[in-house]
């Protein structure tokens, strides 16, 4: 009768398995952890480049800013003096010289719009979610408040100034206005001159000369508003800078 040996493989303790199983386990969480840490780095850059460049854009925002300011200054000072000139003119209706620099400061308007290339990538991409809370809602508040200035302008600005321009084409007189004076003033209004070529009423009209006045008061009221409201603007546009610039040591 054979016997026959039979070869016998040791077997494994379970601990051998668990060691295993841990080292597996440890290097896929260590590879998980340097992924999430190497998303996170890109991340935070993309965030500090989102900031850097919507820096720069609040630095020639305020650039512009200020320019307007001056602008709407300007144009208030020379619209104050429509009380004098309405003296003037109810008096002499010939008299109408002083309504050129009225008729100069209100045909046009210069408008602010806003730098939005960043903002727009924030949006289009989700890059709010990459910022902080203090930084994201600082952006949101600046833009909304450019919103409601944008808001003023379209609707109650250029409203007060189409009253002034239609009530003027109606008393008026053409040669007095054209042809070089009316072209320029159209073309190239903030640059127009103040020198009217000769009396300017077509009709001696005080009912219709009183309308242009209280709408002209109405105008620089509100163009005081416009004033305002983007010098609010550039204010909440300057803390901000100076916000990034301490928090992220931007120049």
């Amino acid at each position: 009768m054979e016997v026959h040996a039979h070869t016998h493989t040791a077997r494994k303790k379970w601990t051998h398995y668990f060691w295993e199983f841990l080292m597996l386990f440890l290097a896929v969480f260590c590879g998980f952890l340097a992924e999430n840490f190497r998303e996170h780095q890109i991340e935070k850059n993309r965030a500090q480049q989102y900031l850097s460049s919507l820096y720069e854009d609040l630095k020639n925002d305020t650039a512009r800013i200020n320019q307007l300011i001056a602008y709407d200054e300007e144009k208030i000072k020379a619209l104050n003096n429509m009380y004098a000139c309405y003296d003037t003119v109810i008096k002499d209706m010939k008299t109408t010289a002083c309504m050129g620099i009225l008729i100069r400061h209100s045909r046009s308007n210069r408008g602010f719009v806003l730098t939005d290339r960043t903002l727009k990538q924030l949006a289009n991409a989700g890059g709010y979610r990459l910022l902080n809370k203090d930084d994201a809602d600082s952006i949101i508040v600046y833009e909304n408040m450019y919103k409601g200035y944008l808001d003023f302008q379209t609707t109650v600005f250029q409203g007060a100034q189409d009253n002034v321009r239609n009530t003027l084409n109606q008393i008026a007189d053409f040669k007095v206005m054209a042809p070089h004076q009316l072209t320029t003033a159209i073309m190239v209004a903030d640059t127009a001159s103040s020198i009217l070529n000769g009396p300017l009423l077509f009709i001696e009209d005080k009912v219709m000369l009183n309308k242009w006045f209280n709408e002209l008061a109405i105008y620089l009221r509100t163009t005081n508003g416009q004033r305002n409201s983007i010098l609010q603007l550039k204010n909440k546009a300057v803390s901000i800078l100076q916000y990034y610039k301490s928090k992220h040591h931007f120049e």
